[in-house]
């Protein structure tokens, strides 16, 4: 049985972080379905801009929107929509099959909207609505205005998936905001069954201390804060807030871990998805990791749910002079930042290839 399997036995989703044009055309999608036990994806700007920008796969489709009038933002959500519910349909058996639980792609409001709390609400609603889909998760930044706009979206009735979160504390204010929507839904006697996930970034964290810790403690602060977190998110399923949502119908918001491609290249390829086995989570992971990981990955044992040894292994990096919560807050503003850089580039290379293919007839 090969590692992919084996974590999908165990109760962990895996799910790509990737989606093109290419994917769906060729047939590698629904291959990974099949194959590799992959039971949904997630996008980002960055991802839709390397697909673009790198491949003729939507050349024609960009033609012809430009044709009709539509320039950059308007015609990027068209091509993104296109891709992402057809991604959905694909997935949506693995949807039904498990009452919602799983089977899900999710795609990103503007990055530009992450201070804008009730911009970001209206442009959920509007991107879940054009999609119509069930299982498509409109992806919101767990910043201070992204919390307004979850608890406002999960009330809407739209289902979100958190982004961006670097940190225990930052993944609590997310699971707190899906609370208060769920329950303002009941206080309005509205079906609570309004589906959301909360993405760890994981080894980030790493890449910002390798220089300044010793190498013994390279590749080992990112999973140290996943397990905190883990921990955190167990102990929220075990409240009595969350086992009253429950009662009520309200489905669990899943912790996944995101950026679990391996950065180092002097470690494991498949370091962070052996070390980051645990139920009722997901992992997210690129193509190259979830090849690397069916073909010679070995899950190392499953997370503790009381964190295991992070507060041992926090304290050593504290030891080395690294202020956890400062940078936690510093990765989540980089990130919104890498974001918003993302956007604005995939706008310049849509807008460049509208005015160079309009004046290119396209090929027979």
């Amino acid at each position: 049985m090969n590692a992919a399997r084996q974590l999908h036995d165990l109760g962990q989703s895996l799910w790509l972080d990737n989606i093109t044009r290419g994917l769906l055309v060729d047939g590698t999608l629904r291959r990974y379905i099949d194959e590799l036990s992959v039971t949904g994806l997630t996008s980002n700007p960055t991802i839709f801009d390397h697909a673009i920008r790198n491949t003729r796969f939507y050349d024609d489709a960009i033609r012809s929107k430009a044709g009709e009038g539509k320039t950059r933002e308007a015609l990027f959500f068209e091509l993104a929509l296109e891709d992402l519910t057809q991604a959905a349909d694909l997935f949506r058996p693995v949807h039904d099959a498990t009452g919602g639980v799983d089977g899900w792609v999710s795609m990103e409001v503007s990055p530009l909207l992450a201070d804008d709390a009730a911009g970001t609400v209206r442009e959920a609603a509007q991107l879940h609505a054009r999609a119509g889909r069930p299982n498509l998760f409109v992806k919101i930044p767990g910043t201070a205005a992204g919390v307004l706009a979850i608890e406002e979206s999960i009330y809407a009735g739209v289902p979100i998936n958190v982004t961006l979160l670097f940190s225990p504390e930052q993944y609590l204010a997310a699971a707190q905001a899906y609370q208060r929507g769920l329950e303002r839904r009941i206080a309005a006697r509205l079906d609570p069954h309004v589906a959301s996930v909360a993405s760890l970034f994981v080894s980030r964290w790493d890449v910002a201390v390798r220089d300044q810790v010793d190498p013994a403690l390279h590749n080992r602060l990112g999973i140290a804060i996943a397990a905190r977190t883990y921990r955190a998110y167990r102990e929220v399923l075990g409240s009595s807030r969350w086992r009253a949502l429950a009662a009520a119908g309200a489905p669990t918001q899943r912790l996944l871990w995101a950026s679990t491609g391996t950065k180092d290249p002097a470690a494991s390829d498949t370091l962070y998805v052996e070390a980051l086995a645990a139920p009722d989570t997901i992992d997210t992971i690129p193509d190259k990791t979830l090849l690397a990981l069916s073909d010679h990955g070995r899950p190392r044992g499953v997370l503790a749910a009381d964190g295991g040894d992070a507060e041992a292994t926090l304290a050593a990096f504290r030891k080395a002079g690294v202020d956890v919560a400062a940078l936690a807050t510093r990765l989540q503003r980089e990130g919104t930042q890498s974001f918003d850089k993302s956007w604005s580039d995939l706008m310049d290379c849509i807008a460049m290839k509208s005015r160079v293919l309009q004046n290119v007839a396209p090929a027979r």
